[in-house]
């Protein structure tokens, strides 16, 4: 089982959770972070260091979040590995908690 970040981390993208993660599972797109379920270990440290609660275990995804596990499988074969902090986007804060940014996803 593995832990799923989910849409509202699109356009705000911070990296808190990086720092916690023991094995290095999360992989960077140019605007939002996904967690290899491969690799996730279950440990949960970085559903409580998410500043925009865009993380959650697969069992326990919000409605409306369902296709998120596959998109975090997808993306992190694509993405890079991310293992330490980066800066959030000047206009995170804006961004946290504005429904349906699927559609603004980077790839």
């Amino acid at each position: 089982m593995a832990h799923v970040v989910t849409e509202n981390c699109i356009k705000c993208k911070y990296t808190d959770c990086v720092e916690v993660c023991p094995v290095d599972c999360f992989h960077a797109g140019p605007n939002m972070l996904v967690i290899d379920p491969d690799e996730c270990i279950d440990c949960t440290l970085c559903v409580q260091e998410c500043p925009v609660e865009a993380i959650f275990p697969e069992e326990e995804l919000p409605p409306g979040q369902a296709h998120f596990p596959e998109l975090n499988r997808q993306l992190a074969r694509e993405w890079p590995v991310l293992a330490q902090k980066i800066p959030a986007p000047e206009d995170a804060e804006q961004w946290d908690g504005v429904p349906q940014k699927l559609p603004l996803l980077e790839r």
